[in-house]
């Protein structure tokens, strides 16, 4: 199980496409370490496809996107400083131009955002990071599982570190997976032009009221049956005046 080798031959021979899924390679697990050599070459070449799709368009769209920004800072800053140089009487009808500049400076801002050149570019290049990222990881995980294996496994048996293998080349599978699911996601809301999504945490329902506990009954005095009303003791007429 060696690193790199014809992985970085095939790299070269991807076309240029979407990222669709590819056939699982089968073959004969009679010899273990030839089959696991031939998924991590598989796995491999499938991140380094993955990392050149999103390297792909990046030249064109930093320098569309750059010079999308440069046309709008332009634009404001002239149209921010033409009405001036009117009033100043150094340059008599600037002031239209001014207004030209601002409508042409927010059309090169309304483009960037609207085609999402800039942003793009910025997803693409985070997301080819990552991958890299983790395809170094894998390469050096990979490498010590094969250190391991030259010289005998210190621990378990062969069958455990084959399935520990297939587990590392699951689990960055899985990961790469990821990162391109978030990356689409995304893109999905930026071309919706709504925000992204906030995680919503339900506000805890109020406890309710404790019972009131009954008011202490004073010494000397019995207390009521349950469902009995206190009757009001009676009082005494007011005399009449003699």
């Amino acid at each position: 199980m060696q690193p790199g080798g014809p992985a970085r031959e095939e790299r070269g021979e991807v076309p240029r496409g979407d990222l669709t899924g590819r056939p699982f390679p089968l073959g004969d697990w009679g010899e273990p370490a030839e089959r696991l050599d031939e998924l991590f070459r598989w796995v491999e070449t499938g991140a380094l496809r993955t990392v050149e799709w999103y390297l792909a368009d990046r030249v064109w769209k930093r320098r569309t996107g750059r010079a999308l920004r440069t046309g709008a800072a332009a634009g404001f800053i002239a149209g921010a400083a033409l009405p001036l140089v009117d009033l100043t009487g150094a340059l008599p009808g600037a002031a239209g131009w001014g207004y030209l500049s601002l409508l042409l400076g927010a059309a090169c801002l309304a483009c960037d955002r609207y085609f999402g050149v800039t942003s793009g570019w910025m997803r693409h290049v985070a997301t080819a990071q990552a991958v890299q990222r983790r395809l170094q990881t894998l390469q050096f995980d990979w490498a010590s599982e094969s250190v391991r294996e030259v010289l005998g496994p210190a621990e378990g048996t062969a069958s455990e570190a084959a399935e520990r293998c297939l587990k590392v080349l699951r689990s960055f599978s899985e990961d790469v997976t990821e990162l391109v699911r978030a990356e689409t996601a995304d893109w999905m809301r930026e071309f919706a032009g709504s925000p992204a999504p906030l995680t919503l945490h339900a506000a805890p329902l109020p406890a309710p009221p404790s019972p009131r506990p009954p008011d202490p009954i004073p010494p000397g005095r019995t207390p009521l049956p349950p469902g009995t009303r206190p009757n009001m003791p009676r009082q005494r007429p007011p005399e009449s005046p003699r």
